[in-house]
Order: structure tokens, then sequence, then C-alpha cells
């Protein structure tokens, strides 16, 4: 049986659906459950340059009879390193009518993205959320719900993990073909490990021993970037110091000035004989 209260959040509702739809909001999408207006889905997609950038992130909303007078509850399913999962992370003490489901999901991903704490927030490293990221199309391909209401995203996330199986099928049977961002990685891996050493997987110390033997094997296929990716690791430096890769590059020139040198000599040597 329906009340006016119920109406009034579902006329409420229906109206935001429709500005959700004909306004898209970047990295959100939503749907409620068909049937119940006052129980709502979302996904966000991790925004770039942030440690959920490979990351999918499903959560439910759950409006109250009497809502815009009172605040829904938000919960996060996927697991994701910031906020506890399927805990309600209620907005009551800063609610007011005026906020609708986009500025609801757009100011909560905002503050996802934050280091800052807050209530249900819970603390991991970067290197955590990155793992989870990568983790959280399998985990989300798993939950019916998801499956049912962004039939899209399901689509697109099989592709996806086809395209990354296929990448690791490419890079086990062939190491030489490792990148310099490969090697970055493995450099973002190993200063993980330094700051904090139980959280770095077997898996990844795996993949980094093929990237090291790959090196090895084949230390034609290096290139400057590698270099000054694997310097990077070393010393335990970033892109945003000029003077750190001012003094990368000169490594570099002088490395392959020096190995030309005894190229040149060890050819001289030979057609001398």
């Amino acid at each position: 049986m329906t009340t006016p209260k119920t109406n009034r959040a579902t006329d409420r509702l229906q109206h935001e659906y429709l500005l959700l739809k004909n306004g898209p909001v970047p990295y959100v999408v939503a749907e409620p459950i068909p049937g119940n207006i006052l129980k709502w889905h979302y996904v966000f997609t991790g925004p770039e340059n942030t440690p959920y950038a490979r990351g999918l992130y499903h959560g439910k909303l759950v409006f109250p009879i009497n809502y815009p007078f009172e605040s829904p509850s938000i919960y996060m399913i996927t697991p994701n390193g910031r906020f506890k999962t399927d805990t309600p992370l209620c907005l009551s003490d800063a609610w007011t009518p005026v906020l609708s489901v986009p500025t609801i999901l757009t100011g909560f991903l905002s503050i996802m993205i934050e280091r800052t704490p807050t209530l249900g927030s819970i603390e991991s490293s970067e290197y955590e959320k990155r793992q989870l990221a990568g983790q959280s199309l399998e985990f989300n391909l798993r939950d019916n719900v998801f499956c049912d209401l962004f039939p899209d995203m399901v689509t697109s996330i099989k592709i996806e993990l086809e395209r990354r199986a296929e990448e690791e099928r490419d890079a086990r049977s062939n190491p030489q073909s490792v990148t310099s961002d490969e090697l970055e990685r493995q450099a973002e891996v190993e200063r993980d490990a330094r700051s904090n050493p139980q959280s770095v997987t077997s898996d990844e110390l795996e993949r980094q021993a093929e990237v090291e033997r790959a090196a090895q094997s084949n230390p034609q296929s290096v290139t400057s970037n590698d270099i000054e990716a694997l310097l990077r690791n070393q010393f335990g430096h970033n892109d945003q110091s000029p003077v750190y890769s001012t003094i990368t590059k000169l490594c570099v020139v002088i490395g392959f000035a020096v190995f030309s040198f005894m190229v040149h000599y060890v050819l001289r040597v030979i057609f001398t004989e």
C-alpha cells in the first residue's frame, strides 16, 4: 500500500532518474531495482591518475520513504580499500533536500579518491587499492544484481579480461616483449615492497622475476626508457624531480657512449688481427 510520503519519494526519484539519463555524470552510472525505485545500484569507473583507475566499483543506495527530507544510505559492495563493504554510510549530518542522486554519487566519488579519514573509511596502501582495482572486474561478474542491471558493463568487462589474459599469455610465451611500462610497474612493486613488505603478493614477485629474466636474456630489448625505469626503482625517485630526470638521462647517454666505445674497440682489434 502506498502512502503520500511514498508517492512523493517515488515522484522525486523518477525525476532524478530522468535527469541522470539525460545528463550522464562522469565516471558514474546508476539504475533502480525494477519494481522498487527506493533501491538503486550504482557503478563508479575509477578515475584516471588514481589508484582506482583500473577498477569498477559497485554499490547501492537505499532511500527512505520520506526522501528527499531524509537522507539515503550508501553502501559499497566491491572491495576497494577506501570504504568498508556492505556497511551503510549515512549522510544524515550533512543532508539537505536539495541534493539529488547525481550530486550524491558525484560527492561520494570525490570523497572516495581523497585520503582524508571519514565515516566508514578504512586504511590501505595505494598498492592495495591498485590490486583491488584490478580484481574488481572479476568480483563484479560474480554479482547477479550487477550483471542484471548493467549488461553493457558485463560485456565490456569480459572483453577487458580476455585482453588482459592475452597480454599475460604473450608475456609468458615471449618474455623479450617486456616493455618500459612493465618495467616501471615492477619498479613500483619494489617501492611498495620497501614501504610495506606484507602487501606484495607472490604473483607480483614472480612477475617481477620474469621481467628481470627477460632483461638478462635479451638485453638488446631494453631501451633508454627501460633504463630510466630501473634507475627510478633502484634509487626510489619519481618523475616529479627535474634534477633527477636530468641526471638519469645523462647517465643513459654516458652508458651508451661507453658501450659504443667498447664495441668500436673490439671491432678494431678483430679487424687488426
